[in-house]
């Protein structure tokens, strides 16, 4: 419990501080984007106007920082992300939901897939080496060391065409409309299976090799070489024992990618122009929509921290020493 509740404290100090850096990082950065929205805009505006904005987006000259930053934790706790300057006026949180479901579905569910695919034969793999799984291994290798993006680029030059099944970029077919009805979905599926599959045959290898190399490692403990002498089968040894203890490395690299699911893989939605949350960033970056930015930035932190929380939660089953600990 102690431990549990260290953790708690840690994760909740974390998230303070990067809340509290989001707020004052744009306003350190030299620049004021009222006025660069009414340039953009080329629009003239009366004083009372621009006032009127500056107390929108949160800038009002006229309070103290120390306000500011008070009247910033009152919108978060009301779910209030601000007004994105370049899809003015519309509210941040409303962006963010619309790209945060095609980058769940995208990366989330590749990535879960990749994760128990490449462990279960990175387990095969460490266990019986000299299998032809343990022979994959040149190949996951380089795989492995291949960026997603340049996948992405190979897939699109050998497979994607205008009269070909699979499209060279975006999230459905044009003049569809989002909705959950046999015209849009199959579309949605067709477009997201070359992103998938390029984020899928990278990642998996990655898991496969930390898992192989893992359970090479615990194979040789003492523990394992007492529970063969106990007469214990063979698959009992190689889950209950071995595969247990290899996997506590892998939970956490699973947890950090959970937690970056929400950031999407960024290179790979550009690669594809895939409408998800990392498109949207570079989207936002190149118009200096810093209250974009910042929802962004913050939805991506808070998914880190909470999946690293679940990591830890599932290191007190897995690891007995972490109970002993608390």
């Amino acid at each position: 419990m102690k431990y549990f509740l260290q953790r708690i404290a840690f994760y909740v100090f974390t998230a303070w501080a990067a809340i509290t850096l989001n707020f004052f990082i744009p306003r350190m950065v030299p620049g004021d984007p009222v006025q660069s929205l009414i340039a953009k805009n080329q629009g003239q505006m009366s004083t009372q106007a621009i006032q009127s904005l500056y107390v929108l987006f949160g800038l009002d000259k006229n309070q103290s920082l120390w306000q500011q930053y008070i009247d910033y934790w009152k919108q978060l706790f009301h779910g209030d992300l601000g007004l994105s300057f370049a899809y003015f006026p519309t509210p941040v949180t409303e962006i963010i939901s619309t790209s945060l479901p095609w980058t769940l579905m995208l990366v989330g569910v590749t990535t879960v897939i990749s994760f128990f695919l490449g462990t279960g034969l990175g387990v095969l793999a460490g266990w019986r080496r000299g299998s032809w799984v343990d022979g994959l291994l040149p190949v996951t290798t380089f795989l492995s060391s291949v960026p997603y993006f340049w996948l992405g680029i190979i897939a699109i030059y050998l497979f994607a065409s205008q009269d070909g099944f699979f499209p060279s970029g975006g999230g459905f077919e044009p003049g569809l409309v989002p909705a959950w009805d046999r015209y849009f979905i199959p579309s949605a599926i067709q477009h997201s299976i070359l992103p998938a599959l390029t984020i899928l045959i990278s990642s998996v290898s990655g898991w496969i090799l930390s898992m192989r190399n893992m359970m090479v490692t615990v194979s040789s403990e003492d523990y394992i070489t007492v529970a063969h002498a106990k007469g214990l089968t063979d698959r009992r040894v190689a889950m209950s024992y071995a595969a247990r203890n290899a996997l506590l490395p892998n939970v956490s690299g699973f947890a950090l990618s959970l937690g970056f699911i929400v950031g999407g893989t960024l290179l790979v939605e550009i690669v594809f122009s895939y409408p998800g949350v990392g498109y949207q960033l570079l989207q936002a970056l190149g118009a200096k929509d810093y209250p974009l930015m910042q929802g962004i930035f913050l939805v991506i932190t808070i998914s880190v921290l909470v999946a690293n929380l679940f990591a830890d939660i599932a290191y007190l089953f897995l690891d007995p020493r972490t109970r002993k600990e608390g």
